[in-house]
């Protein structure tokens, strides 16, 4: 077994603590974070909606922010995508206070299904009737 070299461990944790809080100065820097993050999230959003059969792309999604789509069957679906992303802001927002609750739940599903298909579901609410797939059926 060997021997681990403490003094050239610490040195290097210094090395690497210097280095975080370099990068940390760096973040606290920017005026506003969010616009860091937001194409990681648009992108998420897109790719999560596909899920449900959304058709849109990052760059249809970023035009509809630009005002340049505002109607038809891509509305929609950017719509959808934006109601995702708008989701995903406001439960981190609430995360940052609070633990995961219920109403959480409830208020994402309301903003999830906002103006979209679906819309007319009891969004906000849980379902109350078993939902069942069968497998094998002719």
């Amino acid at each position: 077994m060997q021997n681990l070299d403490y003094q050239m461990l610490f040195g290097l944790v210094g090395d690497a603590n210097a280095e975080l809080a370099h990068y940390d100065g760096l973040l606290q820097g920017i005026p506003n974070p969010a616009v860091m993050l937001s194409p990681l999230t648009t992108r998420e959003a897109v790719l999560s909606s596909r899920i449900e059969g959304t058709q849109a792309t990052v760059d249809e999604v970023l035009e509809q922010e630009a005002g340049l789509i505002k109607e038809g069957e891509k509305y929609k679906d950017i719509q959808e995508i934006s109601n995702y992303r708008l989701a995903l802001f406001q439960a981190a927002e609430h995360l940052r206070e609070y633990p995961i609750r219920l109403a959480l739940i409830r208020e994402i599903h309301k903003i999830l299904l906002n103006s979209v298909r679906g819309e007319n579901k009891t969004p906000g609410e849980f379902r109350v009737d078993q939902n069942c797939k069968g497998v094998g059926q002719a």
